[in-house]
């Protein structure tokens, strides 16, 4: 599939995205009367559906990253082109700027604003962190076929854990700053957030690799083979371990097996 093709797919699923974070923020802001616990209700009910249904739609496509966190990751994998990370990081916060102003304009609202809504200190940046190595952790780990599933509920509950409410994503972070609501973030808090979802990503990298090493004594039988036996006319020989070396003899091709245990006969 052409990157062009991905690009559409990063930028409108990331657009669509913070349409439903900042415009369910609105509605729900101006809905509860005054009750932040509702208003944040609602905020994650309509995340956590609208999240759900852009993986499904966008995930064949793109792989519905809307995150530059995650695009580095799946990067540092070789599941993303590295020469695929620069415009898909870019796509993503042009989305998530476009994605705050319709909602703005979908609500009557002045289009272009900033937030003034101050979210820093010590317990938010944690909050980012935490939140952000979870939902690494949870598409790094979790079956291909229940991924969405499995993100969108991780992100409802992040809202409600955590003293941030969840961000976890530099997009995210970089789109309401652009919007003066129930969702936004203040420009000046916007550093400490993206560098503590960072380093939870990298941190969720580090916990992947030591959860899914295997000891030796943990590979299945049928992996580690005990004794293994090669012959052949051109020298007839025989060895004990897996590792395999070719050299050509004046006559013919002969296998050398180089095991690290037994002796050659």
């Amino acid at each position: 599939m052409s990157l062009s093709r991905k690009l559409l797919a990063e930028g409108l699923g990331t657009a669509l995205l913070m349409a439903v974070v900042i415009g369910s923020g609105v509605m729900a802001e101006r809905l509860s009367g005054g009750n932040v616990a509702i208003a944040l209700l609602a905020n994650t009910l309509a995340t956590v559906g609208g999240l759900y249904i852009l993986i499904e739609v966008f995930g064949p496509t793109s792989g519905a990253h809307f995150n530059p966190a995650v695009s580095a990751v799946m990067a540092w994998r070789g599941e993303l082109p590295v020469a695929a990370l620069a415009p898909y990081v870019a796509v993503q916060l042009v989305g998530a700027m476009l994605g705050a102003w319709l909602a703005h304009a979908m609500f009557d609202m002045s289009i272009l604003q900033f937030s003034t809504k101050m979210r820093s200190g010590a317990g938010q940046w944690i909050a980012e962190g935490v939140a952000t190595f979870g939902l690494l952790l949870v598409i790094l780990r979790a079956p291909g076929s229940r991924v969405a599933a499995m993100v969108a509920a991780y992100i409802g509950a992040a809202y409600w854990f955590t003293a941030s409410t969840s961000f976890a994503n530099p997009a995210a972070v970089f789109g309401r700053m652009f919007s003066d609501s129930f969702a936004g973030i203040a420009p000046s808090s916007a550093p400490g957030f993206v560098i503590a979802e960072l380093l939870g990503a990298a941190f969720a990298i580090g916990v992947h690799q030591v959860l899914s090493r295997q000891a030796p004594s943990e590979i299945p039988p049928q992996v580690r083979p005990s004794c293994l036996t090669v012959s052949f006319p051109t020298p007839p020989f025989r060895r004990s371990v897996p590792h395999y070396s070719m050299y050509r003899s004046r006559s013919a091709w002969s296998c050398r097996c180089r095991l690290g245990t037994g002796r050659a006969s």
